[in-house]
């Protein structure tokens, strides 16, 4: 899909002028905190993410219910000046993108590096601590992990470091010895 892509490429752009942006302004704790209460928002809010990626909704819309949003979480007023710039200018839906991006930029400014942990079932502490020995063993930075629970995994384990991505997942073993198993 060249549209997922043309977005991501956005959402970077847009991520870096804001966390320079924050960085100058010597708010970046509290502009990356904003943006991860936004993401959780997004999570949690299917009235949102409708809103974000429809465009049946003007870009007027989307400013209002973003300056409204941003009101009433109390978020930074550089967080929502910025909502503000994307809205007006039509990549409101570039918003998870954006914070996808803002992180991992945030995290590398710490000498840190963001992964993105899913299971099948959550993780006690014991495995996390060893997901992120692994991976701090792996990557030679230390993880800043972000865990999910898909059960549709059905067992293991799949990473994904930026673009990179380890899938030990049982479901993904099983699809390619399926797809063995119609090749013989």
């Amino acid at each position: 899909m060249a549209d997922d892509s043309k977005v991501s490429n956005v959402g970077g752009r847009y991520a870096q002028a804001l966390f320079d942006l924050a960085n100058d302004e010597k708010k970046l704790s509290a502009v990356e905190a904003d943006l991860k209460a936004l993401k959780k928002m997004s999570a949690d809010s299917k009235d949102l993410r409708t809103l974000l990626a429809s465009p049946a909704f003007s870009a007027d819309d989307k400013g209002k219910a973003l300056a409204a949003l941003g009101a009433k979480a109390k978020l930074n007023p550089t967080t929502r000046k910025f909502l503000g710039l994307l809205a007006a200018n039509g990549r409101a839906s570039a918003l998870p993108a954006v914070i996808t991006a803002f992180e991992a930029l945030a995290a590398d400014a710490r000498g840190a590096i963001s992964a993105q942990v899913t299971t099948a079932v959550p993780l006690t502490p014991a495995q996390s601590k060893g997901v992120a020995a692994a991976l701090r063993t792996a990557l030679g930075k230390d993880p800043e992990i972000e865990t999910r629970v898909d059960p549709a995994l059905l067992g293991g384990i799949k990473v994904q470091v930026g673009s990179r991505l380890f899938d030990a997942s049982l479901r993904s073993k099983l699809d390619s010895l399926k797809f063995a198993l119609k090749r013989a």
